[in-house]
């Protein structure tokens, strides 16, 4: 009886399975006969039966000159890139290098040096001493310097594009931020403005301390902007802080053009982008347009694109530095907007009131045991312990 079961059940199964099989053969045929191809397919006319009579490339240059042939020949078939640069024609277009001319060794030499710093690492009796022992500390400080002076604007620049930095700031344009900005908000090392970092509005409160490699006698113009925050208009920006004409690396010396306003990223809109641009001036500007009045405490004179201001400027100065942080609503940019800004407070997400609980009577009649528990104070208690 069992055999006899065993038998029924995989007759059923393979009979199912073969069901199946026709059923996917067929629909896969009325698709193919729905929707045939609109022309030849990519090799279609090579014969993989004779793979071995096909012409080789025999160098790269010529494998690499068929291809270019290739790409350029029209064919019915496309990639999706090209429909997106059919459909627009500014999507993918080769973009402006607005920055500073950025030069690189070698990498032939860059691996001759390390080549030449390893070697004599293992000549080395005492680094071998402290490597075995543990006790070997890297230089932070050195690496921090190394990465700067090598392939760490090359990073910045990606990390930029990653964040859309240039895409709102500069549309069609992008620069390699060859000066590092070191932006302390406080003295711990925290509060330090990076490349996307994670800050509060709380940290961001007053202005912080920059400093840059500057040689003598050069101008600079620092700028904070936040392409995210504007309430009315999603092209626009809010200028945050302005500072042009300053002299070398003193910051405080330069002439203020909008003092310092900290971040109010508006409740219920996520993480908002505030970038610090560096400007380089071939020499001194007239900034009397750009002067907001001060205080500033208007949004509508905050209103700013960054785009606007260096064409402006465009034939005096040039973007060299760049450092950006990410911040988020809290407590302090309620104040911000009632005390600094005197205006409510926009909120953008849902605020669920509290449970309401009818007065507390004195005698509850066919109330639960817990009856008093809706009215308990939260707080936890210490019960007897100080």
């Amino acid at each position: 009886m069992a055999l006899r079961m065993v038998c029924a059940a995989t007759l059923r199964t393979g009979t199912d399975l073969a069901v199946n099989n026709v059923r996917a053969f067929v629909t896969t045929a009325s698709l193919c006969r729905q929707a045939p191809p609109l022309g030849p397919l990519p090799n279609e006319e090579i014969d993989v039966q004779t793979l071995e009579s096909l012409e080789k490339y025999r160098s790269y240059t010529r494998y690499l000159r068929q291809a270019e042939e290739a790409k350029n020949k029209p064919v019915w078939w496309k990639t999706y890139r090209s429909y997106v640069e059919k459909a627009d024609p500014l999507h993918g277009a080769e973009r402006v290098d607005i920055g500073l001319p950025y030069y690189r060794c070698s990498r032939s030499k860059e691996v001759r040096e390390r080549k030449a710093v390893i070697q004599n690492n293992k000549k080395n009796v005492e680094l071998e001493r402290a490597c075995r022992l543990r006790t070997f500390k890297i230089p932070l400080d050195q690496v921090q310097e190394t990465w700067e002076k090598g392939s760490g604007p090359l990073h910045i620049r990606r990390l930029a594009d990653h964040y859309g930095i240039f895409r709102d700031l500069f549309p069609k344009a992008h620069f390699v931020p060859q000066v590092s900005l070191r932006i302390f908000y406080c003295q711990d090392s925290s509060s330090q403005v990076h490349y996307g970092n994670r800050l509060t509005p709380t940290q961001a409160a007053s202005a912080p301390q920059i400093s840059f490699d500057a040689e003598e006698g050069s101008l600079w113009t620092i700028l904070l902007t936040c392409p995210d925050e504007h309430l009315l208009d999603n092209e626009a920006e809010y200028i945050h802080w302005l500072v042009g004409n300053i002299p070398g690396r003193a910051v405080q010396a330069g002439e203020e053009l909008c003092h310092y306003l900290p971040p109010f990223p508006a409740k219920g809109t996520g993480f908002h982008r505030y970038i610090y641009v560096l400007f380089k001036q071939e020499g001194p500007i007239n900034f009397q347009e750009d002067v907001r009045p001060s205080p500033c405490y208007s949004l509508v004179d905050r209103t700013f694109k960054t785009v606007d201001f260096y064409r402006k400027h465009q034939d005096n100065m040039t973007p060299a530095g760049l450092a950006f942080f990410q911040c988020q609503w809290d407590e302090s940019v309620t104040n911000t907007f009632h005390n600094t800004l005197n205006m409510k407070e926009p909120v953008f997400e849902f605020i669920r009131p509290p449970v309401y609980h009818p007065p507390q009577v004195k005698y509850p009649h066919r109330q639960p045991l817990r009856y008093l528990d809706r009215y308990r104070d939260g707080k936890e208690h210490t019960y007897g312990i100080y």
